[in-house]
């Protein structure tokens, strides 16, 4: 379970978010979106740990991220918008790493691995990756603990179509084990009628809740994006 309430945010005199409510069940995958700049990434960003609001208080399951923030974040994992790895690392050693930072054995990073499709390339540089091998890195380190909360920030971003389907179908395995799935993403098309809800961030706050299979009727702009993305394959 995910709580938000009352949070704000300005940068430079700039109000980003503003008394933002919002909540995202366990079981369930809910959808963040908005128009660039609208303060997705923020509004992860805030409930990851990684900036502090103004004012406001986030839930993480039962423990609030201010007075309990090990127990909070204990709870989630993290897929930010551009993963970064040291480029002179293998797959395996970054692996290896996160899998010891969060306590876990050797054997689930090379389950991970498999997961993604990295077992060919463990030994390379992730310098040497191309950039959809990266994210598929960056998910595997994500899927490292099995957390019950997981935030994505445009987890389809350098994906090719058929990894982008894999993410969905693991997300949607992982809402059907009780986990809670907050994606914020501007790929409309991508998501239609694969989320059970669908937020709209609109000047700091969340404005209205859209049907998760209407999304296109919604933002028109992103149907006509869509067709002409299919005409050029």
């Amino acid at each position: 379970m995910i709580t938000i309430a009352g949070l704000d945010k300005s940068y430079n005199g700039r109000q980003v978010l503003d008394r933002l409510d919002l909540t995202a069940s366990p079981g369930e995958i809910t959808l963040l979106v908005g128009a660039n700049g609208c303060g997705k990434t923020t509004t992860l960003r805030h409930l990851c740990g990684l900036s502090a609001p103004d004012a406001g208080r986030i839930v993480i399951g039962s423990a609030d991220l201010t007075t309990a923030r090990i127990e909070a974040l204990g709870q989630l994992s993290f897929l930010p918008q551009s993963p970064r790895f040291h480029v002179r690392l293998t797959a395996a050693e970054i692996l290896a790493f996160y899998a010891r930072l969060r306590g876990l054995p050797a054997t689930r990073a090379g389950d991970v691995a498999k997961q993604w499709g990295l077992v060919d390339v463990l030994d390379r540089a992730t310098g040497k990756l191309s950039g959809g091998m990266r994210q598929r890195l960056a998910l595997a380190v994500f899927s490292l603990p099995e957390a019950p909360v997981l935030v994505l920030d445009e987890p389809g971003l350098s994906l090719d179509p058929q990894w982008r389907r894999t993410l969905q179908l693991e997300l949607h395995a992982a809402a059907r084990r009780g986990a809670t799935v907050l994606i914020a993403t501007h790929l409309l098309g991508e998501w239609n009628a694969q989320a059970d809800r669908c937020l709209v961030l609109e000047g700091g706050r969340v404005r209205r809740e859209l049907p998760p299979a209407r999304l296109l009727d919604a933002f028109p702009f992103a149907r006509r994006e869509q067709e002409l993305a299919a005409r050029v394959v």
